[in-house]
């Protein structure tokens, strides 16, 4: 693949179900469509972790959560594992990140040039309150009624800030590249469709609440009988503040929020076709994880079900096949050999991770379904650790030391069939539980996590301080300070 430039745009939170070029009758995304008809778009997709901290650090480094040791909210990239940008600095290509990047703090040697109104952590240190997961019952996380408090129309600190990430990254787009005499990688980073649910007037009125559905399953009735998910639901009590109205008005508003980030991705991709350096340029568009909104009772991510784990990913540009779509399950630890394959330091297959493969590369190939992405959870909300992997038209989720569950997703693509109890499907179970086994120990691994993160618990002065400290809510951008709710309230 011959070296061009090459941007890649995130999203936060944006569930790869939420795409009209991917399928859904009335989220309006014209510019993802856009990009997806002159690009290829990868229809099975996954985050490696359903959480923004390890997702974002197996985004850089190409590797996977317990691997690395960032696993949770309360362990941010520190630098001490290289990532692609740091290889690339390295080559002398010049690599530029703007907006959110969710590292420890602007300390890290994160091999960016510069990183332009750069997220971190908060206090540097993140969500230690997450961290607590080493017994049942998991602490209340009370904080999480802001979700519910914030469902509304206007403008949030969040769509403030990602306004100022678009402002930069034109302005770089415009001052910055046509300066660059080599190819060049430049990271955009927006924070919406994350909550706050506050979507902008313009993109509230696409969407009438009243004419919107339910959340499936949005019954207790009809939530999925385990017990991961009944000691999930017992700590993020996301649900209880939510009535049939508010379920609706937050769907709305989250849609608004995918037309919202449609919208400025829209910008970027105007102003790189509008400069003499367009036609030399990649695009690729995706997000760090994706979001429940509501689904069995669930809000935000945390989970492997589709409306958490499955992201948008969509690359377009030179030498990329156009209007294509692939079914070759990929995953974020992808990132690192498609950077440097994009600007020709290695070839399509190099990578610090044998299973990471070149998106390009895919997108060249026929679609290869039977290969298998792996991902795992390890953070809040989680009383045992949890892993994933897909192969074909099969999800497999194993819970350590609990029942798995499995699901047929051409068969059954609500997943509302969990068919690890079948008899008649013994043997496919045995064959994923193989597979995940040769890769690592789930219940070594989730026992070994659990002692890391009591010691991050014991440094910031125990259990009983981080919970009169209370837990926090979003990520506050630059400038603003973090939201905590004690957990007494």
């Amino acid at each position: 693949m011959e070296p061009k430039n090459l941007v890649i745009v995130m999203a936060d939170e944006h569930a790869g179900r939420y795409t009209r070029y991917g399928g859904h009758p009335i989220v309006q995304t014209p510019n993802m469509d856009r990009l997806a008809g002159r690009g290829t778009a990868f229809t099975d997709a996954y985050c490696t972790s359903p959480i923004c901290m390890p997702a974002r650090a197996a985004f850089v480094t190409g590797r996977y959560p317990h691997d690395t040791g960032y696993v949770c909210n309360a362990t941010p990239y520190d630098g001490r594992i290289p990532g692609w940008p740091n290889t690339l600095a390295e080559a002398g290509i010049p690599v530029t990140s703007i907006g959110k990047l969710h590292y420890r703090d602007e300390t890290v040697d994160s091999g960016f040039d510069e990183t332009i109104l750069p997220m971190h952590a908060a206090d540097g240190t993140g969500d230690v309150f997450g961290a607590i997961r080493q017994s049942a019952p998991l602490p209340v996380r009370y904080g999480v009624r802001q979700v519910a408090e914030q469902v509304g129309t206007g403008e949030s600190n969040y769509t403030e800030y990602d306004r100022s990430i678009l402002r930069a990254t034109l302005r770089w787009l415009r001052e910055t590249a046509p300066t660059l005499d080599q190819p060049w990688v430049l990271f955009v980073s927006f924070v919406c469709p994350h909550f706050p649910l506050t979507a902008p007037e313009e993109f509230a009125a696409l969407y009438d609440p009243q004419t919107l559905d339910l959340p499936k399953a949005c019954r207790p009735e009809d939530w999925p009988a385990h017990p991961w998910y009944d000691a999930f639901r017992a700590a993020y009590i996301t649900d209880t503040f939510f009535d049939d109205d508010l379920r609706r008005r937050a769907t709305a508003s989250y849609f608004g929020l995918v037309s919202f980030i449609d919208s400025l991705l829209g910008q970027v991709i105007d102003a790189i076709d509008a400069s003499d350096f367009g036609p030399d340029t990649r695009i690729i568009y995706t997000s760090d994880h994706g979001d429940n909104l509501g689904v069995r009772g669930l809000w935000q991510k945390s989970n492997f079900y589709q409306e958490s784990a499955h992201i948008p990913l969509i690359a377009a540009g030179p030498d990329v096949p156009v209007g294509a779509t692939r079914r070759t399950p990929v995953s974020l630890v992808d990132f690192y050999p498609t950077v440097l394959n994009a600007t020709g330091l290695t070839g399509p297959d190099s990578s610090v991770n044998d299973d990471a493969r070149s998106l390009f590369a895919i997108a060249a190939e026929p679609d290869q379904a039977d290969r298998v992405v792996f991902g795992e959870y390890h953070a809040a909300g989680a009383v045992n650790g949890v892993y994933m992997l897909r192969r074909g038209p099969w999800k497999y989720i194993h819970f350590a030391n609990m029942d798995p569950q499995l699901y047929n997703l051409e068969a059954d693509p609500e997943e509302m069939r969990d068919l690890a109890s079948d008899p008649a499907f013994a043997p496919i179970l045995a064959d994923f539980r193989s597979e995940l086994e040769a890769r690592l120990d789930p219940e070594g691994v989730d026992a070994r996590i659990k002692a890391a993160q009591l010691e991050i618990v014991n440094r910031h002065g125990g259990v009983e301080a981080i919970l009169s400290r209370g837990s926090m809510g979003a990520t506050p951008p630059p400038g603003a300070g973090a939201a905590r709710l004690r957990s007494g309230l």
